[in-house]
C-alpha cells in the first residue's frame, strides 16, 4: 500500500482530527494546514476536523487557528504539515493524539508521526496537499477556499513560481487551483506586499548589506536597529529574499537579535548548499533555503565565515557568478 493511500484510509477511520503546522507560519504552513483541513471538512462532513497553532503573525488573510481543549485529543487523529522536526510543531499536544501523521516536504532529518509523506521534490507542502487531492478526486472534494488556502502556500514557498524547486507538476497543480473562485491577483497582493516600517528597513539592507568577493553576503539586524524601524522578528521575514536580486551575491544571511540576545539566522543560496550548515547551528532546512540559531555575535561571525567558505568553494568549482 503506498502512503498516500494509506494516510487517506486512515483519515476515513477517524472521526475527529486536529491538523498541526509550525511555529512563525509562512504561507505554506497555513496553506498547506488549513487548506487539508478545508479540503477534508468539505469531503467528510460528518466529522470534526480542527486547526490549531499559535498566532499566526500577520498572515489572517490567509487562516486564522481554532482553539481545543486537551481532552480534544483523546482518541483523536493528528496530522502535522510542513514541519521538519517535532520540536518546531506549533503546539505541542500533538503527540498526545491518538495516530500522528506527518506530511511535509523538507528533509526527514528526524523523523516523527506512525505514518510518514515526505517529498523533497515538492516545492512546498502546500503542492503535496493539492497531489493528494487529485489522487482521490472520488474521496475529496475541493472548495474555492482550500484551492485559496492551497494556491497562496504553492506562491509563498516557489517565490513566485521563480525558485528552482518549481516544476511543471508544481505549475500544473497551481493551474488546476486556479480554476476555482478565488481572486488570485487580490491574494498575490496580500502575500508580497508589506507596511511602509518594512519598506524602509528594506533600504536599510540594501545599504548595509556586507558582502565579499565571492558573494557571501550578511546583515545584522540587533534589537536596537528593530526598535528604531518598529518591526517585529516575523516582519523580518520580508526582506529575506532582497539579497538575492544583487547580481553579486550567491549565498547569505540575515541575523535578527532576539529578545534574549540571541539570533535568529535566515539562510538562503544561489548555488551554495547550505542545509548542513544549519543543522551545524541548531537548524536545519532546504538546500539552498534553511534557518538556524546563533547564541551571540561570535556564533554569527562564525557562521558568515562557514557560508564564506561555502561560496569559495562553490566559485572555484563553477569558476564563475550565477
Amino acid at each position: 500500500m503506498n502512503i498516500q493511500l494509506e494516510i487517506i484510509e486512515t483519515i476515513e477511520t477517524y472521526s475527529k482530527i486536529i491538523i498541526h503546522r509550525h511555529m512563525r507560519p509562512d504561507p505554506d504552513a497555513l496553506g498547506s494546514q488549513v487548506g487539508l483541513a478545508e479540503l477534508l471538512r468539505a469531503s467528510y462532513p460528518e466529522k470534526e476536523i480542527y486547526q490549531v497553532g499559535g498566532p499566526v503573525e500577520g498572515l489572517d488573510f490567509l487562516a486564522e487557528m481554532q482553539e481545543v481543549s486537551n481532552d480534544m485529543y483523546q482518541g483523536a487523529l493528528v496530522i502535522v504539515t510542513d514541519t521538519a522536526n517535532a520540536p518546531r510543531v506549533s503546539d505541542q499536544r500533538f503527540s498526545t493524539g491518538q495516530k500522528v501523521i506527518k506530511i511535509d516536504h523538507h528533509p526527514n532529518d528526524e523523523p516523527y508521526g506512525d505514518l510518514v509523506w515526505v517529498d523533497t521534490n515538492a516545492s512546498s507542502c502546500s503542492e503535496m496537499i493539492a497531489a493528494f487531492w487529485q489522487l482521490f478526486p472520488n474521496r475529496l472534494q475541493m472548495t474555492s477556499n482550500a484551492a485559496r488556502l492551497l494556491y497562496g502556500g504553492i506562491v509563498g514557498d516557489t517565490g513566485r513560481f521563480l525558485y528552482p524547486a518549481t516544476s511543471s507538476t508544481t505549475l500544473s497543480l497551481a493551474a488546476k487551483l486556479r480554476t476555482f473562485n478565488f481572486d488570485a491577483s487580490k491574494l498575490n497582493r496580500q502575500i508580497s506586499q508589506m507596511p511602509l516600517k518594512v519598506a524602509r528597513l528594506s533600504g536599510y539592507v540594501y545599504q548595509q548589506i556586507d558582502a565579499d568577493k565571492n558573494g557571501a553576503a550578511k546583515v545584522i539586524f540587533s534589537k536596537e536597529l528593530m526598535a528604531q524601524y518598529g518591526v517585529s522578528d516575523s516582519e523580518t521575514a520580508s526582506v529575506v529574499s532582497l539579497p538575492g536580486n544583487i547580481e553579486e551575491i550567491l549565498a547569505w544571511a540575515i541575523f535578527v537579535q532576539q529578545p534574549d540576545g540571541s539570533y535568529r539566522v535566515r539562510l538562503r543560496s544561489k548555488g551554495p548548499i547550505i542545509n548542513e550548515l544549519a543543522k551545524q547551528h541548531h537548524g536545519g532546512g532546504h538546500p539552498l533555503a534553511s534557518g538556524a540559531n546563533a547564541a551571540d555575535l561570535a556564533e554569527v561571525q562564525e557562521i558568515y565565515q562557514e557560508i564564506q567558505a561555502l561560496c569559495q568553494s562553490y566559485m572555484a568549482e563553477n569558476g564563475k557568478m550565477l
